[in-house]
């Protein structure tokens, strides 16, 4: 799962570019080979809107006796999103980690020693609790052992429900993050997930060639009202042959949005969704979550 690129199927042909191969490898290097050629920028855009929902989610539940601001990832693969939230890292410096000449010489269990210190230089001392959740289970492991995740669920709650460990971590969230794999998902999960006493917030990065309509009306039944962004979205990644371009212009014109400027100009187009109960956008406007995040 994670920022799957082939997520969508038309007239049953695969209309992405599917990177299947990379999402679940003992290790990301493969996974940041692959996309950055494609200049893939999705977490890059999320980590500030993510960072400021965790301190914005902590003063909507401020004086209730709430624990820590845990995030619970969706779709989180290696733990990108965790790296971004809680480490004074950006995703050009994971880029470079990866792609660095000492990184390919290492081997999986040396790559993860290094990653250990790594990360552990990078610390931030308002770091959050992060649960992950991603039916790769390699992805899974590996982020939990370079530490970026506090747990981690290789489940699919799309095909099974969740096991007692994951519905622990669900009760304990307060903020549900996706930035890729939405359009793999429908109400089914998050009618697992919504278990905590006090109401979550969901953030989600949603391609501008699907729908986030299902999941908004199941979150409006759970008492939370779903905005979305629609200046500015955010470019996911470039194009990777006229096939795709084709498809996500016709998909874009289909949904009544416009490419103009956007899948137009050679790249996938995100759009944010932010879903909460309605006190707390009203004391929280997205619009200042979502400031200079471009």
């Amino acid at each position: 799962m994670d920022d799957r690129a082939g997520d969508t199927v038309v007239s049953g042909q695969t209309a992405m570019t599917p990177f299947d191969d990379i999402y679940d490898q003992p290790d990301p290097r493969a996974y940041f080979r692959a996309l950055e050629a494609y200049e893939y920028r999705t977490p890059h855009h999320a980590q500030p809107i993510f960072r400021r929902a965790v301190t914005a989610r902590a003063g909507a539940g401020a004086g209730q006796g709430v624990e820590p601001t845990a995030v619970l990832d969706i779709c989180c693969s290696y733990g990108i999103n965790a790296a971004l939230l809680n480490y004074e890292l950006t995703l050009d410096d994971l880029y470079a980690h990866y792609l660095s000449p000492r990184a390919s010489a290492l081997g999986t269990a040396e790559l993860i020693e290094w990653d250990r210190s790594f990360y552990a230089a990078h610390r931030r001392p308002d770091a959050v609790p992060v649960f992950g959740l991603d039916m790769a289970a390699n992805a899974i492991a590996y982020a939990r052992a370079v530490g970026l995740l506090d747990e981690g669920f290789a489940e699919n709650l799309e095909t099974a429900p969740p096991t007692a460990a994951l519905l622990d971590a669900a009760r304990r969230t307060r903020l549900i993050t996706i930035t890729g794999g939405a359009s793999f998902l429908s109400a089914r999960t998050f009618q697992s997930l919504l278990v905590a006493e006090e109401s979550v917030w969901v953030a989600a990065f949603v391609l501008r060639t699907g729908s986030y309509g299902q999941i908004a009306e199941y979150l409006a039944e759970a008492g939370l009202i779903t905005e979305r962004v629609t200046t500015p979205t955010f470019p996911q990644r470039r194009f990777t042959s006229a096939h795709e371009r084709r498809y996500a212009i016709d998909a874009v014109i289909s949904t009544g949005e416009a490419p103009h400027g956007k899948e137009s100009d050679g790249y996938f187009h995100t759009a944010l969704h932010l879903s909460r109960p309605a006190v707390d956008a009203g004391r929280h406007p997205v619009s200042d979550l979502v400031a200079e995040a471009v």
